[in-house]
């Protein structure tokens, strides 16, 4: 299993979370493009206008999509 450690920090707060899966170059990515369009076609998502990030776009639709499909997203520390 592959795993990429993300860390962010803004505003004094500072959060370190875990992605991980399989070969992020070639499963992960066309589940991650098949999820999508599942997503885009048969989800009810937020309205949105403009342009926006898929996060926005897509949200816990597409998180529980790519959570069943095998990809794992893990908050490790949250801290203000």
């Amino acid at each position: 299993m592959v795993h990429v450690d993300l860390v962010a920090e803004s505003g004094g707060r500072r959060i370190h979370a875990k992605v991980s899966g399989g070969d992020p170059g070639y499963t992960e990515t066309a589940k991650m493009l098949a999820e999508s369009a599942l997503c885009l076609a048969f989800d009810t998502l937020p309205e949105t206008s403009g342009s926006v990030t898929t996060a926005v776009a897509m949200g816990d639709a597409l998180l529980d999509r790519l959570q069943a499909a095998g990809i794992r997203f893990e908050v490790i520390d949250n801290a203000s």
